[in-house]
């Protein structure tokens, strides 16, 4: 009987430490080698812009701009601001985007509440509210559907995503990091609460944007840099 019963306490710890690596596994918590655009030849397509005259062209620096936001270790909390930018250390996921355009140059909360002032029947939008619209996964998609570069939602078309892209969800939103994992899918950079802010969890859900942010349709009285 003591040995039934200490064989049955072995396989209780057995099988809560398989709990534990599938949850850690999951939540991509377990370190794993990533790779790099040229461990699979794939090309980066660097962009002819540098819109805040930087040195550094418009997609990498939107990179490091959301590697920077990731480096505040973010916490989370869906919360309205007056003004519109969270004060407080807490952020969502669409705060991601605003803070790696500002990186760039790009002030894009003017950028979305401008079109949406004068193009308020493209957003499904009742009231126009500048301190949380700009903040909102729908709007964004719209936003880019409109004005930016659109790509593939394949993320098995490896080499049509790179770092700096945005990828948008039904819920999320996220921005392509330059990692891959060992297959060459691109990693993501995000910010949900939940999960790490830079792994291997860009085909966790189903993708319903992908897009460079590239403002050919934009005038340049539209476009507002930030000091």
């Amino acid at each position: 009987m003591k040995k039934f019963l200490r064989f049955g306490n072995i396989l209780v710890i057995l099988l809560f430490g398989l709990l534990v690596f599938i949850a850690l596994e999951h939540f991509n918590y377990i370190p794993h080698k990533s790779y790099t655009d040229q461990d699979f030849n794939i090309k980066y397509n660097s962009s002819d812009t540098d819109f805040d005259n930087d040195g550094i062209e418009d997609y990498e620096d939107i990179l490091d701009g959301a590697k920077e936001f990731i480096a505040m270790k973010p916490k989370y909390k869906s919360q309205y601001y007056d003004g519109g930018y969270p004060d407080d250390g807490y952020y969502v996921c669409t705060d991601l985007i605003w803070y790696a355009l500002k990186n760039a140059g790009y002030n894009f909360k003017e950028l979305i509440d401008n079109d949406i002032k004068n193009n308020k029947e493209n957003y499904d939008i009742d009231i126009i509210d500048a301190n949380i619209d700009f903040r909102r996964v729908r709007n964004i998609n719209t936003f880019l559907e409109k004005y930016a570069l659109k790509l593939t939602n394949d993320v098995n078309d490896y080499a049509n995503w790179q770092g700096g892209d945005i990828v948008v969800y039904e819920d999320h939103i996220g921005i392509v990091s330059d990692k891959r994992n060992k297959k060459g899918m691109s990693y993501i950079i995000h910010h949900d609460g939940h999960h790490k802010y830079e792994e291997d969890g860009l085909d966790r859900k189903k993708v319903i944007g992908h897009y460079r942010f590239l403002l050919e349709n934009i005038t340049e009285s539209e476009q507002n840099v930030v000091n």
